[in-house]
């Protein structure tokens, strides 16, 4: 058994290594899905005939190639090919038939075969009795799902059932965890992408010890249990211990597991010594076909090679099914060839065979080559429950009418959520294994802290987010020149450094706008594994890419990893790119930092592509996700203290392009602070108070000018958070916003709609409700009326 793959002439393979040459093209094209390198070359179109004394040529050389390959492989460990080979057969002859096509079972398992035998190592060793428990535990995992699907009468079976083999290697042989400690600092990671199959991880995390009751599987999306339906991350809402990150959205949890793959990297490298590694876990991630459907998922994939994260394992539950149809509906690309071509190792495995996922498992976490590892395990969605397994029916709830019946085909008792003696004494000795582990690692890490106090202090902050009081950061951040006019983006990169000063766990990056952004860390170097890059994973400036939607992933797998403070940056118009992380991070209270820049038509010549008009508004809808639109430099600070400050919830910096006066007649305490608590008064009324003023951002110098001409009546309030002045008392809102002053008018050159709960309805909003347009930035702000002039003529139109 050889590969002709590997063949040192590749452009003989393409017509007479296969008997399914013959196959028609259409059948062909299918054929590939799944399939080894050598497949995708056989589904090529057809070229144009050859001569026959070419053909007659070329067959001799193939036959010739072939025969030296043959024989170099037999003699160099035939009999460990064989096995291999055997142990991994992708496609197990007990899978029902769901394809129509007759040819193309058989040519997924014959390529399957192939590509793992020509790239895996000998299997490891699982003994007879481990086999036993192993496949005992995986069927019990399946009663378990059952049984909390069909008690809610909600939920999907296909992963739980299809995967339950790789459960049970992962957490009964392959991880590296300690139930009894889930927040351990060099865990392996576990993040179920296809979070929809929630049942898989609470069935084994309670299997595996966890703190997790039966009583919460039994209460499987219900109110305030543990066991949503999908998995969250430990919040306000949920503490579920042994979930690693929020997922549902799809491509969003293997895109996670990058960013925290990334941090366990940057970790390393940071705490390990010559004399003490503290820091060596792997991140596993389980993923369907959608989440590998997703963009998202190619752009944080291509990251992953290109940043050389070998300690990243995916598992690819490959059934052939998506929700609506048959995966055959929608795709069709070589997925194993297609990461192979991005730099991953890629092999495929049976993966309702325990032997074959346990070897390629542990093939992949000894490989420390510079490749992350994807592993595609080829299953039956929905195992277990014969009526519907195999289609795209098992995805969902539709086999819950059948489960007493296939429980009992399992061999399980009529006793609901029943999980065997033998299966909790198995992980009970597991547990002892993982203990004396633990115990080992602890004793490296008493001596790494003696060894080293100060790295250990750094360690232990990163871990707790020691954070100062905003006093005590505003201490160690100088006032800034007041006679300086800058962009709001600007005072942000000097912000941002100030704070990487008093914040060793601070690291930022940008989807390939450094330069705009101004998010650069100063003497932080850059992150990444290709040191003739000038890279290292201590580096603390992150380059994404031209990858907006991954790197809001990436950056919520470092927050969810805990030892880092992430923020990132891009333009503010593609901001929207990253909305789906973002809105996760606001869910499961990630302290993320989003830098966006070119905040407003303010950007002027770029036109209505890249002049922001609502996305400001729209962020702000989202719940636990703080917008900050600082004024000037002071605010600026503010700002970026804000961010630091804030544990429980991401928060958004808005900053401009075009520069804006530093507004000096306004205290410095002032305005920091003011800043801290979203909204304050910037200028107060030496009168009796007839008119507010409402502004934010580089639209606050504005509303300062108008009030001057406006007279003694006139207050001005900056606003560069609504969130945040939000959540002060009534006391103060009402001190800052009188109730008695109706006459109001707010100021922001963007979507007007947000600031009407300021103005009430006998206010007015001076916004932008329409696409802008290509001139130079003060041109486009006077024809829209961001002028001293409309802002006089609409207040006294009131």
């Amino acid at each position: 058994k050889f590969n002709l793959a590997d063949s040192p002439a590749p452009f003989l393979k393409l017509r007479y290594a296969s008997p399914t040459y013959a196959i028609p093209p259409r059948t062909r094209q299918v054929a590939m899905y799944g399939s080894s390198d050598l497949e995708t070359q056989l589904v090529a179109p057809q070229q144009k005939r050859t001569s026959s004394l070419i053909k007659g040529l070329m067959a001799s050389a193939c036959v010739l190639a072939m025969a030296v390959v043959f024989l170099a492989v037999r003699g160099s460990n035939a009999e460990l090919q064989a096995g291999v080979a055997t142990r991994s057969s992708v496609m197990p002859m007990h899978m029902p038939v769901i394809h129509r096509n007759p040819f193309r079972r058989e040519m997924k398992a014959h390529s399957s075969m192939k590509s793992v035998a020509a790239t895996m190592a000998p299997p490891a060793t699982i003994t007879e009795t481990e086999m036993s428990a192993l496949s005992r535990a995986a069927d019990e995992e399946r009663g378990l799902a059952m049984d909390g699907v069909t008690a809610a009468n909600s939920g999907h079976l296909g992963l739980p059932l299809g995967a339950a083999e790789i459960g049970a290697v992962l957490w009964g042989k392959s991880m590296s965890y300690y139930a009894k400690d889930p927040t351990w600092v060099n865990r392996d990671r576990f993040i179920l992408s296809a979070g929809h199959g929630s049942m898989f991880i609470y069935s084994w995390l309670n299997l595996a010890g966890y703190d997790l009751p039966m009583e919460e599987l039994k209460n499987f999306r219900q109110h305030h249990s543990m066991t949503p339906g999908h998995p969250e991350f430990p919040n306000s809402e949920h503490t579920t211990p042994g979930i690693e990150s929020t997922t549902g959205p799809l491509g969003q949890g293997v895109s996670n597991a990058v960013g925290m793959a990334a941090a366990e990297k940057m970790a390393a490298a940071t705490y390990n010594t010559e004399e003490h590694t503290i820091i060596d876990n792997h991140i596993f991630a389980l993923a369907g076909d959608g989440c590998l459907q997703e963009g998202v998922a190619f752009e944080a994939a291509a990251f992953a090679a290109h940043e050389k994260l070998d300690n990243l394992i995916v598992l690819y539950d490959a059934n052939d099914v998506t929700l609506d149809k048959m995966a055959e509906f929608t795709q069709s690309e070589d997925v194993i060839t297609r990461y192979k071509a991005m730099g991953w190792d890629a092999v495929v495995v049976d993966g309702h065979d325990l032997m074959a996922v346990y070897s390629a498992i542990e093939q992949a976490k000894a490989e420390d080559n510079g490749k992350p590892k994807l592993i595609m395990c080829r299953t039956i969605i929905g195992k277990g429950i014969d009526a519907v397994a195999g289609t795209n029916a098992a995805h969902g709830e539709a086999g819950v009418k059948f489960t007493d019946e296939s429980r009992a085909k399992l061999g399980l008792p009529d006793e609901k959520f029943y999980v065997s003696p033998e299966t909790r004494e198995f992980f009970k000795g597991r547990e002892a294994t993982l203990k004396t582990s633990y115990d080992e690692w602890q004793g490296t890490f008493s001596a790494w802290k003696g060894a080293n106090p100060e790295l250990a202090q750094r360690l232990e902050d990163a871990v707790t987010r020691k954070t100062p009081s905003v006093e005590e950061m505003f201490a160690q951040i100088p006032a800034r020149d007041p006679e300086v006019t800058e962009a709001t983006r600007i005072s942000g990169s000097t912000a941002l450094n100030d704070i990487a000063k008093i914040f060793p766990d601070v690291i930022s990056g940008s989807a390939d706008l450094h330069g705009s952004n101004k998010n650069y860390i100063s003497a932080g170097g850059d992150f990444g594994g290709d040191a003739d890059l000038g890279k290292e994973y201590t580096g603390r400036n992150v380059y994404y890419g031209i990858r907006e939607h991954a790197m809001g992933a990436i950056m919520n797998g470092f927050a969810y990893y805990g030892l880092n403070r992430p923020s990132g940056a891009t333009f503010l118009v593609f901001a929207d790119y990253m909305r789906s992380p973002v809105r996760v991070a606001a869910l499961a209270e990630l302290p993320v930092s989003y830098i966006w820049t070119h905040d407003s038509i303010g950007v002027g010549e770029d036109g209505p592509t890249h002049q922001p008009i609502e996305q400001v508004s729209s962020l702000r809808l989202i719940p636990n996700l703080d917008v900050m639109r600082p004024a000037d430099p002071e605010e600026t600070v503010g700002a970026y203290v804000g961010t630091m400050e804030r544990q429980n919830g991401p928060t958004a910096l808005i900053l401009t392009r075009q520069n804006v006066p530093n507004l000096k007649e306004i205290p410095v305490e002032t305005r920091r602070m003011g800043t801290i608590k979203g909204g304050y008064v910037a200028k107060k009324e030496t009168g009796e108070l007839k008119t507010i003023l409402l502004a934010s951002g580089s639209e606050l110098s504005i509303a300062m000018d108008a009030a001057k001409e406006l007279g003694e009546g006139t207050r001005v309030v900056s606003m560069p958070c609504m969130e945040r002045f939000d959540r002060q008392s009534d006391e103060y809102k009402k001190e800052v916003l009188p109730e008695s002053c109706r006459q109001r008018v707010a100021i922001e050159a963007g979507a007007s709609s947000m600031w009407y709960k300021y103005t009430g309805i006998d206010g007015k909003v001076i916004g932008v409700d329409r696409f802008g347009f290509s001139a130079p930035g003060d041109i486009v702000f006077k024809e829209l009326g961001f002028t001293v002039e409309n802002v006089v003529n609409t207040v006294k139109s009131l």
